[in-house]
């Protein structure tokens, strides 16, 4: 084992780098995208996907999509700042079918009223960003604790609605973070974070089950391309107001909204990202989901996450539980 003063060196997870910090921030990208082939091929007569779009990765995603040519849905839960965010990506763009959906993550009602009016046909990439980090427990009003409900459960009834409009070789992505290492899959610590509300910590466990989400839907669904990935450091509203002490201290390392996008957009458009099934990414190539000291997910805990996902959306038949 790798003494733990060099803070998880495996070279199988961050390169040559030497630890997460030279790693996960803005150098460590720099460094890793030497090597990248440029993403700019024309995505015209292709649509895109993106929750969570208004702002930071989501914005870069939505963004670098309609630059390309795409058609883009944005869905948004705040309709101002949506407003906002697609006026502006269509202007810098010039694309005018960037589209604004008003979409709650949290409400299963509101992905279902979604599901019901899409019209757009034929889907290349559905990217799960939306996410929340909070600082006190809060319930949704259908029943849920908020972080779960926003970061896993929404997405899960969003792929099963939108199924019939991915394609074979559709790509779908899980948009997680190197958080989700501090932790193992806990279910009921998923549903329920135990004791005192710790936001990084239910944060972390909507991480750590996307990951996992990830793998199974790509063994149940084998004609679909899903995979998860993490965007480093990366300098979004979201880490800001959530994070405040760690972004006063790493502002001026964290890699820009760009940067962090780059390998959602990579994993959606990239014929080099063909056969990324149930894998994990970081800067546009695959490392472990657990370190050295955390057991690995078993193919039994994927169930159990399967099964209790589908019983909260209220889905009875989605594939088969891997």
């Amino acid at each position: 084992r790798p003494p733990r003063s060099t803070l998880f060196p495996y070279t199988t997870l961050f390169r040559s780098d030497r630890s997460i910090f030279f790693s996960f921030d803005a150098s460590g990208f720099e460094r890793h995208a030497e090597k990248f082939t440029p993403l700019d091929a024309s995505l015209k007569g292709q649509r895109f996907v993106v929750t969570g779009a208004n702002s930071g990765l989501g914005l870069a995603t939505s963004r670098s999509l309609a630059r390309r040519g795409a058609e883009v849905w944005m869905l948004c839960r705040n309709e101002e700042r949506g407003k906002s965010a697609r006026d502006l990506v269509r202007a810098e763009t010039r694309n005018d079918s960037v589209h604004l959906a008003l979409v709650d993550m949290s409400s299963l009602a509101s992905v279902d009223a979604f599901v019901a009016d899409f019209q757009g046909g034929p889907i290349s990439a559905l990217v799960h960003n939306a996410g929340v980090l909070l600082d006190e427990r809060t319930k949704t009003d259908e029943g849920f604790e908020l972080t779960y409900a926003t970061n896993i459960l929404g997405a899960f009834r969003l792929t099963h609605g939108l199924r019939p409009a991915l394609a074979s070789g559709a790509r779908v992505i899980f948009v997680a973070s190197g958080g989700m290492y501090s932790t193992g899959l806990d279910l009921e610590c998923l549903r329920r974070p135990a004791g005192p509300f710790d936001g990084v910590k239910a944060y972390a466990q909507t991480k750590r089950a996307q990951v996992e989400l990830a793998k199974a839907m790509a063994a149940e669904f084998p004609t679909l391309e899903i995979s998860a990935m993490h965007p480093g450091w990366a300098d979004t509203p979201g880490v800001s107001s959530s994070l405040p002490g760690f972004y006063q201290h790493m502002k001026n390392r964290l890699r820009t909204p760009a940067q962090g996008a780059d390998t959602i957009l990579w994993l959606a458009t990239s014929p080099e990202a063909r056969g990324t099934r149930g894998r994990f990414y970081f800067d546009r190539e695959p490392v472990e989901t657990t370190l050295w000291f955390r057991r690995e997910t078993s193919d039994a805990e994927r169930r159990g996450l399967w099964q209790q996902l589908a019983t909260d959306a209220g889905i009875e038949e989605f594939g088969e539980a891997p």
